[in-house]
């Protein structure tokens, strides 16, 4: 089966979960905000499910329409059934260290796949994920219905944060498209000396960090900061392109750890643990993140020159 055509598949299986959400909150007369919530993961669903079928603007005013619900606050979070504290700590004791087999089982899943096969990173992950579950219930011994009501449960507790990476990613090509790396390359050659090297690197880590933070995706701010440093104040003065590029991605892999625009890293956390401060994954990775960063431009100055 093709690329695409997988690729179709899992986003029509996240298109149905979502559905599933919003008819457990419409089937709920106490769910809060019941009419706004069903109508965002409705139509959130939609679009996943009939995307590639639909005109491009008619997309884009059914985003405007789940943009305008999340801005009136009529998306809330409805019942979900929570396992207790009690029940939690049995499974725990009783599945040990087994616990970590499916997280670890997916990574090396989705690294064969991508590797060792014609299938795409993004059809990978969803092979993966669809083994692992399996393979998850087999360890626990759980029934489906934990899946759907698991489901329904973490795109409950994420939220309207669950779009946050897509309209992120859209948002890094209008940037592209509109020039605005030419306008930071145009700013920032006022304050980088031409054929300063170190600053040169020391901008485009920083730069990636910095970019990725407001735009909580590094494939996104990759574009823009490139054009607008990488190429005229690193490439242009002798840096190897593959080695600069690769750790000028992962410095911006940096600025992912100290965001909470990443909402997929940062926020899901804090939701599906319940964490009373919305910020604890952000403050403890900060202190991997900046050392990480130093490293980025250290490794760049020495090895991509």
């Amino acid at each position: 089966m093709s690329n695409s055509i997988l690729l179709e598949v899992f986003y029509v299986c996240v298109g149905l979960l979502m559905y599933l959400v919003a008819f457990n909150i419409l089937k709920d007369p106490n769910s809060p905000a019941r009419v706004g919530t069903t109508l965002f993961w409705g139509i959130l669903g939609t679009i996943f499910v009939f995307g590639s079928l639909l005109p491009g603007a008619i997309v884009g005013i059914l985003l405007v329409g789940i943009g305008i619900l999340t801005a009136t606050k009529q998306v809330k979070v409805g019942k979900v059934n929570t396992p207790t504290h009690e029940f939690s700590a049995a499974k725990a004791k009783l599945l040990g260290n087994k616990v970590f087999i499916p997280s670890i089982t997916i990574a090396i899943l989705v690294i064969c796949i991508a590797k060792f096969t014609s299938y795409s990173g993004t059809v990978a992950i969803g092979i993966a994920a669809i083994i692992t579950i399996i393979l998850t219930l087999c360890i626990t011994k759980a029934d489906i219905k934990t899946v759907k009501d698991d489901s329904n449960r973490m795109l409950q507790a994420v939220g309207v944060t669950c779009i946050l990476p897509q309209l992120l990613a859209a948002l890094g090509s209008l940037f592209t498209a509109a020039g605005t790396g030419d306008v930071i390359a145009n700013n920032i050659s006022n304050f980088i000396p031409q054929g300063n090297i170190l600053i040169g690197v020391i901008a485009y880590c920083l730069g990636m960090a910095l970019f990725t933070m407001i735009m909580g995706n590094a494939f996104a701010a990759f574009s823009v900061i490139t054009v607008g440093i990488g190429v005229p104040f690193v490439f242009m003065q002798g840096g190897d392109i593959v080695i600069c590029s690769t750790l000028a991605l992962t410095a911006g892999y940096c600025g992912t750890l100290m965001t909470p625009m990443a909402a997929n890293f940062n926020i899901l956390p804090v939701a599906l643990l319940n964490m009373k401060n919305k910020n604890a994954v952000i403050k403890y990775q900060s202190f991997i993140a900046i050392p990480l960063l130093l490293v980025h431009i250290i490794l760049m100055y020495f090895l991509g020159f």
